[in-house]
């Protein structure tokens, strides 16, 4: 019966966090991390103040949480990749789920800008040392791409930060791209748009853009 009850409560507290980091990640995008109360956050998750502290004990704790989730999210399709895996596959797949990413989170991506943009105030020394090791060891891998010949780039940090900016612009711009365009992206756009994405940096890598449905 104790196991049962533990179970059901292990689940509501996943689901109160889900909430509250969805409510927070939509708080945090519209008025920044000064601006932003908790209660607000509660409001919009439609529960208690009090729940929200309870799993993230502060608002600096809350939005610390919700930086690592992003970056998770954002870093975790390309924490698998080897030097012996194909490039062309893992970059497609790779620039693929960072612009579902920026269609479908598009708030995660401006929350992240904005704190870059000040200097990281925000950001512990753990936690940019986390983010600094994992971009090492992307790099290696891309190197390995190089030196093997797999891959014509020449410096793997410009590789990243090019399909950083490239993806990420579909969401931090997204109110100058729908006034430019004269409607916002739909799912089609975005579809046609990454496909575009996809074979500008692959072949400017000197790669042979794989198929769709093997990504």
């Amino acid at each position: 019966m104790k196991q049962r009850q533990y179970q059901k409560d292990d689940t509501i507290g996943t689901i109160n966090r889900h909430k509250i980091l969805t409510a927070a990640e939509q708080e945090f995008a519209l008025h920044g991390f000064a601006g932003t109360r908790v209660q607000h956050i509660a409001d919009r998750a439609q529960l208690p103040k009090t729940n929200v502290l309870y799993y993230f004990k502060s608002k600096e704790g809350l939005y610390l949480a919700l930086l690592e989730d992003i970056l998770s999210l954002w870093n975790g399709q390309f924490d698998d990749a080897t030097a012996e895996d194909d490039p062309a596959t893992v970059l497609a797949k790779y620039i693929r789920d960072k612009m579902e990413i920026s269609r479908t989170r598009p708030h995660a991506s401006k929350i992240f800008a904005l704190e870059i943009i000040n200097d990281a105030p925000n950001l512990s020394s753990f936690f940019k040392s986390q983010h600094s090791s994992w971009m090492r060891g992307r790099v290696n891998v891309i190197q390995q791409w190089i030196d093997a010949e797999k891959l014509s780039v020449k410096d793997p940090y410009y590789l990243l930060f090019n399909i950083w900016a490239t993806c990420q612009h579909y969401a931090d711009f997204s109110t100058q791209i729908t006034e430019l365009r004269g409607k916002p992206m739909g799912t089609a756009d975005y579809a046609d748009a990454t496909q575009n994405l996809v074979e500008l940096i692959l072949v400017g890598c000197g790669l042979k853009v794989p198929d769709v449905k093997k990504n």
